[in-house]
């Protein structure tokens, strides 16, 4: 079953619908309560990431479920705002390397989405600049539905092999310990970020 589709921008009402049609979803699909409250903390989580995310797009929500497994889609279209000099100033967050704006979960999904969407080879490739979180997410174009996708299962499984820091932002992430995956990809022109929950 699909939810119906919710236009969202900046604007804190459109951002609000997606707690509704999580809320609709989960009582569509008879959750109990805490796995009602699993699927809204998952919309709180994608609702507290996207105001910045829109400052460069706009974009549509919607749940798509089956039985107990839920998808919770939102695609994102760039705009005129996504001018050089905003691609340049997302560029820059991390110059040293070492990706001191991407602590934590939240902010690592958000700048993969934000560097599909100014193109990240070509700014790989033009900066000398390279995100190791990114690379670290990247999943096998054979097993994803798209060549170019960062999955947080991808990511997860890397980090456990180095328990390192990335391993311990995980371990204290809600979205790390409440969804299966979440899968960041190119869709046509627009970047499509997908929460994945069976409960």
């Amino acid at each position: 079953m699909k939810s119906d589709v919710c236009a969202i921008t900046r604007d804190e009402s459109s951002i609000a619908s997606i707690l509704n049609e999580a809320e609709k979803a989960a009582s569509y699909s008879k959750l109990d309560k805490k796995q009602t409250m699993r699927l809204r903390l998952l919309a709180e989580e994608l609702v507290g990431m996207l105001p910045e995310l829109l400052t460069f797009s706009s974009g549509e929500f919607w749940i798509e479920s089956d039985n107990s497994t839920f998808e919770l889609h939102t695609l994102l279209s760039p705009d005129e705002a996504m001018n050089s000099a905003n691609r340049e100033k997302i560029l820059s967050v991390s110059k040293s390397g070492k990706n001191l704006a991407a602590r934590g979960i939240m902010n690592k999904i958000k700048l993969a989405a934000q560097f599909m969407m100014i193109d990240y080879n070509d700014a790989v490739s033009t900066t000398g600049m390279e995100y190791e979180f990114f690379s670290m997410g990247m999943g096998d174009p054979q097993i994803m539905k798209s060549a170019y996708a960062w999955s947080l299962q991808k990511y997860r499984v890397k980090s456990e092999e180095k328990k390192d820091e990335a391993w311990d932002e995980l371990e204290k992430s809600i979205i790390a310990n409440i969804a299966d995956d979440v899968l960041v990809s190119l869709n046509g022109k627009s970047v499509e970020i997908i929460v994945k929950k069976t409960f």
